[in-house]
């Protein structure tokens, strides 16, 4: 089947629009699950000025626990169910509920799962360039965002002559899980 044009524009819109407000969901629930000053930067006030009107209405009827913002999990949930459920519509297919809730959560996973491996490597090339005793807001944000996933590997395996090879063991594990736990559900939610 031939797909016009304009149902393609459609789809990549809807995916864009829906993609950026999802990953700076995930990007506020990151922050804040590991505990990060958002009245440190500009940026990151920004970031709770977009995701506050939705998540507010939510914080009414959901809690969170500890750290977690259950009521950001439930938005980027019930969005990418609707990107999807809209996206297959307009392809003329059709999604069961079950089939979007777990191509939902393998979505969300392979997210986040990018959004660590992307940060480690900007913080990598971060730090070839940029003097180790500079402030940098960005090092200040990636540091606090990826040294959960470096910390245990630097514990097993040290520096090697100086380089820190723990980077590049979490983006392989990474890459390993995306290949692994997402691929899985995608294949469950598929069958």
């Amino acid at each position: 089947m031939l797909l016009s044009p304009f149902i393609t524009a459609l789809v990549f819109l809807i995916n864009t629009v829906f993609g950026i407000y999802i990953l700076l969901l995930m990007l506020r629930f990151l922050l804040q699950w590991l505990r990060v000053d958002f009245r440190r930067d500009s940026i990151l006030r920004l970031l709770v000025r977009i995701t506050d009107p939705l998540l507010q209405l939510l914080y009414n009827f959901i809690p969170g626990w500890r750290n977690i913002d259950f009521a950001a999990i439930v938005l980027m949930m019930g969005l990418k169910m609707l990107e999807l459920a809209l996206t297959t519509w307009l392809y003329g297919q059709r999604l069961g509920w079950l089939e979007l809730l777990i191509l939902s959560l393998a979505n969300l996973l392979s997210l986040l799962i990018y959004i660590f491996i992307f940060a480690i490597l900007i913080q990598v090339i971060l730090t070839w360039i940029t003097p180790p005793d500079s402030y940098n807001p960005l090092s200040y944000l990636l540091y606090h965002l990826n040294e959960p996933l470096l910390r245990p590997i630097r514990r097993w395996l040290p520096a090697l002559q100086g380089i820190d090879l723990s980077p590049l063991v979490v983006i392989i594990a990474l890459q390993l899980a995306d290949i692994l736990v997402v691929g899985l559900l995608r294949q469950l939610a598929i069958y």
